[in-house]
């Protein structure tokens, strides 16, 4: 009979393990001798040592469920119960019953966590949902579609919740999104409509720009431009495809005609500038008439000139006002010496002169006379009134003398 410590084998072959409850069988040895035999299952109890180590790391070290932890334990629990092996079971199995407390503990944590995480998928879902319905109002369709994708990918990426709270957000989030590409949708088929509309507008402008490409009535049609040009920028934008085109035709059109208009005025700013120099000579000619000696002659030369001048023809417009003002002023000069040959030799004029003034001259006569008289009398508020009236009537006589002045006295 052979033994150790853990184990013994008798006479017969059978083999014994010693646990806390009494010695166990083994099993039974035939092929060798005893210590072969106690060799042998001492190697099987170092290969459950391992197994035992092994879920040990494992339960510590990495995510391994619960549920398959308890199956390995208990997988190996069997095999101690069996007493197949021969070693301190007994030390094994308190090492199996705390691994068990290891997972339960483990376990309790994963549910606390799963717990946690669960509130937190939740809070994110309700985030998610409540800035899905927000954008569902927005008419930054660019932009809010492309953050509503980007909202689907974070959805895709948080934990499920419970089924019925899960289709409940997902259904919210779901119609948040129907709704936004609805109202886009909706946005784009009337701004296609519009479009269109723009396109069939810019048509008709185009057609008619083109209609006066080759026109000469140049005024008219520059401003007739101007205004298809508004017309077309309160049209709106066609398609783009559509766009282009139809500018490029506008565009073209206007170009032709004012390509045209541009060789024209180029051409007659040339003449008007040759224009502009023979006036000056005429206008340096008229300037010599005054100041005016001979009336006659000053008239005769200035007809001549001015005949000449309206055969000449259009000048540069900014420098028509300067070139014009210079024959007025000989102009004016020759009406106004006109004026006063006239007034030297109207009869009529100077007897209406004489009269006035005579009129003028007995009234200030009469009114000296009639301050004298006050103030003999010491009514100096009398003589006071009068003199004021007589400053006036004074005024007036010396304008008068003046005038009959000019009729040779």
């Amino acid at each position: 009979m052979s033994s150790d410590p853990w184990g013994r084998v008798d006479e017969t072959g059978t083999v014994y393990v010693r646990t806390a409850e009494g010695e166990q069988v083994v099993g039974s040895w035939q092929a060798g001798t005893p210590e072969e035999a106690l060799a042998y299952f001492e190697r099987k109890y170092e290969g459950l040592v391992v197994e035992i180590g092994l879920l040990e790391r494992r339960v510590r070290t990495t995510d391994l469920s619960a549920k398959d932890a308890q199956t390995a334990i208990d997988h190996l629990r069997t095999q101690l119960d069996e007493h197949h092996v021969v070693g301190d079971l007994d030390a094994l199995r308190v090492r199996l019953d705390k691994l068990v407390a290891t997972v339960e503990s483990r376990r309790e944590e994963r549910k606390v966590q799963k717990a946690r995480q669960a509130d937190e998928a939740r809070a994110a879902k309700d985030a998610l949902v409540v800035e899905a319905e927000e954008l569902a109002q927005s008419d930054q369709w660019r932009s809010a579609g492309e953050r509503l994708r980007a909202l689907v990918d974070i959805w895709k990426g948080l934990p499920r919740l419970d089924r019925k709270s899960d289709d409940e957000l997902w259904h919210r989030f779901s119609h948040a999104r129907s709704a936004f590409s609805k109202r886009r949708k909706a946005h784009f088929a009337s701004l296609d409509a519009q479009r269109e509309d723009a396109r069939k507008a810019k048509e008709k402008l185009v057609a008619e720009a083109e209609s006066l490409s080759k026109s000469t009535d140049w005024g008219p049609t520059a401003a007739r431009y101007r205004e298809l040009m508004e017309s077309w920028k309160a049209a709106g934008r066609a398609q783009r495809e559509s766009e282009d085109d139809l500018w490029n035709r506008f565009r073209g059109a206007q170009d032709v005609f004012f390509a045209a208009r541009s060789e024209v005025f180029a051409e007659r700013d040339a003449e008007q500038t040759e224009n502009l120099k023979l006036k000056e000579e005429l206008a340096d000619e008229a300037e010599k008439l005054v100041p005016i000696t001979d009336l006659k002659a000053a008239r005769a030369g200035f007809r001549s000139l001015n005949e000449r001048w309206e055969a000449i023809g259009h000048v540069p417009r900014d420098a028509r006002p300067k070139v014009e003002g210079r024959m007025h002023a000989v102009e004016r000069a020759i009406q106004e010496a006109e004026e006063g040959e006239w007034r030297r030799t109207n009869p009529e004029a100077r007897a209406r002169a004489a009269g006035l003034t005579g009129q003028l001259q007995a009234a200030v006569d009469k009114l000296r006379g009639q301050i004298d008289t006050a103030r003999a009398s010491g009514n100096n508020a009398r003589a006071d009134k009068l003199s004021r009236e007589l400053e006036g009537r004074q005024a007036l006589l010396d304008q008068a003398l003046k005038g009959l002045e000019e009729f040779g006295g």
